[in-house]
């Protein structure tokens, strides 16, 4: 069989379908709408198990105020919320920050890339 023929039969049964059967229309309409509300993917309110939780800080905003502003709010925090800071805010690209198992590791890893993304562009200003 061509496929010229195959696609044809198809959209003919389609068309049959949908002339006989409103709730196969309705859903045929959605789904060719792409401004219908039901075809719109909706965000997962849960996220992957695989998925570490939101950071509680953004460390570049605060490290504004200064590093000892950043430090005291980072040393209220257990290794775990920074370990969420480091990954939200890419500051593990080989991987070793995670391993760490000493917050004040991590923090100081956390003030010195932060401090360097605040500054970034100090050049032009």
């Amino acid at each position: 069989m061509a496929i010229r023929k195959v696609l044809r039969d198809l959209a003919t049964a389609v068309a049959d379908e949908a002339a006989r059967n409103p709730e196969f229309a309705r859903t045929l309409a959605q789904i060719l709408d792409p401004t219908s509300p039901q075809t719109r993917r909706r965000p997962s309110a849960r996220r992957a198990a695989n998925r570490r939780a939101p950071a509680v800080l953004d460390p570049v905003a605060v490290v504004r105020d200064g590093e000892n502003a950043l430090r005291s709010r980072l040393a209220s925090l257990d290794l775990e919320r920074l370990r969420d800071i480091v990954a939200e805010h890419g500051m593990d690209q080989g991987r070793l920050v995670m391993r760490w198992k000493t917050p004040a590791r991590v923090i100081d890893k956390i003030v010195e890339i932060s401090i360097g993304r605040a500054r970034k562009g100090d050049a032009f200003r």
